[in-house]
């Protein structure tokens, strides 16, 4: 090499170090991203004590628009700090507790921006994330998780990969005045120097307590990296449905194990997918490859008929049937077979009977009946009438709805569920019923009775008149204030205004603390619609 050129090439590097350095010496101006979905205090407490020349503030929440992050990422901000405020709800949405406010940040907004680079300006630079958030960085899934199943921590940390520094609380945070109060005190300390630095803040970390965290977003050959890479897939919307079918496919041959891990995920997309979509030349030559792997479905369908709870499993089975693996007549015998399993199962219970009288509602699964094997004579006799009443079993159902005037608060709770699920007209029927129920002895299991009572809506006269000689005899003001309820929202036309005030009046029991109560509200809606 020429000395001309090697002389041109130093020239060029002592100029290209001493533009670094008065750069660096005079700090480029860092922006702070704020998202205040409920107190700004936050925000204004960093807006307080950052120097206006070295910090710029953009607050990307507009109330104005829902679609306000998408309108974000083509503004070309460029963000070196991320504030978020806002209370948490178990990983998946940063809301407001003020009543006025609807605005909101859901983490499946952000994961799409994140993963599919609709916007790269606006995070791609980020030094620093602040989540000012009850459990926005719980690590126990267990506990306090997401619909997908991830902690608080490892979202955050897949959605913000490559961000040095992301602050966020493990369990209960101070919020609004109390949160400001402690940042008043780091920056008073000398935290203005450490915003956007990209490190950690001992001293932050320090003022907040334990409660407060911080972690570094996922990278390249972190644990977590290739679950990042597989997850954005379903969330790039680059990517057309056809392609993220084809996407699952490929995953569900390599592990189909899979599909239980992301069965929320695979649910939304197929949810997410418009008739006219299903219906293109693209989508339906990806579901024939579905249909013709006979390999992959049959590893598929043992995993999902082994799949506990039997909800997940029942879960599978209709993701089975929209990939094209299980015809209506195929999906039909898989759902006998998992209500054939729910019935000789040792655990039938409530989640057992609600998830049968779903899959047994309208003419889902008609005739079914006739089809299931008899349960044992020692299996749940409470939870298999119940179930197999959904089913249309007239001895079921006088079993069942008898067992709703039982003192046995768990025999009473699926006598409810079944309720809820198949509610009784007005009639005869109801009428005996409601007088067995007025008949129990104050207990748990009656005043949930009549909560099931109070969800019929009744509006039969002859009954609504039990209930109120039911009031006037009991001792118990539990009891009076679960019949005010019923007739709360009992068909209001039906109700005798003026009679059941005066009954009312005369024979509520005092409240135990001299509070208005249930009993106070039905009375002043009575008068009220009286006297109109």
């Amino acid at each position: 090499m020429s000395r001309v050129i090697l002389a041109a090439l130093a020239a060029a590097c002592a100029a290209w170090s001493a533009a670094a350095h008065a750069e660096a010496k005079a700090g480029r101006t860092k922006t702070v991203c704020t998202v205040t979905v409920n107190s700004a205090d936050e925000k204004e407490a960093m807006r307080r004590h950052l120097p206006p020349g070295k910090y710029d503030f953009v607050e990307l929440l507009d109330r104005r628009h829902d679609d306000w992050l998408e309108r974000a990422c083509h503004r070309h901000v460029q963000c070196d700090v991320l504030v978020i405020s806002g209370h948490f709800n178990a990983g998946e949405t940063f809301y407001s507790d003020k009543v006025d406010v609807e605005a909101s940040l859901k983490m499946d907004e952000l994961e799409r921006a994140s993963c599919s680079h609709s916007c790269p300006p606006l995070f791609a630079k980020l030094k620093e994330v602040y989540l000012f958030g009850c459990e926005s960085l719980n690590p126990h899934a267990t506990q306090y998780s997401s619909k997908y199943g991830e902690s608080g921590h490892d979202r955050m940390r897949r959605l913000f990969a490559g961000v040095p520094v992301i602050y966020g609380f493990s369990s209960h945070a101070p919020v609004g005045a109390d949160a400001a109060r402690l940042l008043d005190r780091y920056f008073a300390a000398g935290g203005a120097s450490e915003v956007g630095s990209g490190h950690a803040s001992a001293k932050l970390l320090r003022i907040f307590g334990r409660s407060l965290t911080a972690i570094r977003g996922v990278r390249g050959s972190d644990p977590g990296a290739e679950e990042r890479r597989e997850i954005c897939e379903f969330s790039d919307d680059r990517e057309s449905p056809a392609s993220k079918l084809r996407f699952i496919h490929r995953m569900l041959q390599r592990d189909p194990d899979r599909a239980r891990k992301y069965l929320a995920r695979i649910e939304n997309l197929l949810g997410s997918v418009g008739a006219a979509q299903k219906e293109s030349p693209a989508f339906q030559s990806a579901l024939a490859e579905y249909a013709a792997d006979d390999a992959t479905r049959a590893r598929y369908l043992g995993i999902a008929r082994a799949a506990r709870p039997y909800a997940v499993r029942e879960r599978m089975l209709t993701v089975a049937s929209e990939l094209a693996w299980l015809k209506p007549r195929q999906l039909r015998a898989e759902r006998i077979a998992l209500l054939d399993d729910m019935l000789a199962s040792r655990k039938m219970g409530f989640a057992e009977v609600d998830l049968g009288c779903t899959m047994t509602s309208g003419d889902a699964l008609a005739g079914a009946l006739t089809e299931v094997k008899e349960p044992s004579a020692d299996s749940h006799p409470v939870a298999d009438s119940a179930l197999l009443a959904c089913m249309g079993s007239p001895v079921a159902r006088a079993a069942i709805l008898r067992a709703l005037a039982r003192d046995n608060d768990k025999d009473v709770e699926l006598a409810q569920l079944y309720l809820q699920h198949r509610p009784l007209a007005d009639g005869p029927e109801l009428r005996a019923l409601t007088e067995e129920v007025t008949r129990m002895p104050p207990s748990a299991a009656q005043l949930r009775a009549l909560g099931a009572l109070a969800r019929l809506h009744i509006g039969d006269r002859a009954i609504l008149d039990d209930l109120a000689q039911a009031f006037a005899e009991s001792k118990s003001v539990k009891v009076q204030r679960a019949i005010a309820e019923v007739f709360m929202r009992s068909d209001p036309l039906a109700l005798p205004r003026p009679q059941l005030v005066g009954l009312l009046q005369r024979h509520r029991l005092k409240s135990p603390d001299g509070r208005p109560d249930l009993i106070d509200s039905l009375i002043s809606s009575l008068q009220e619609r009286s006297a109109s």
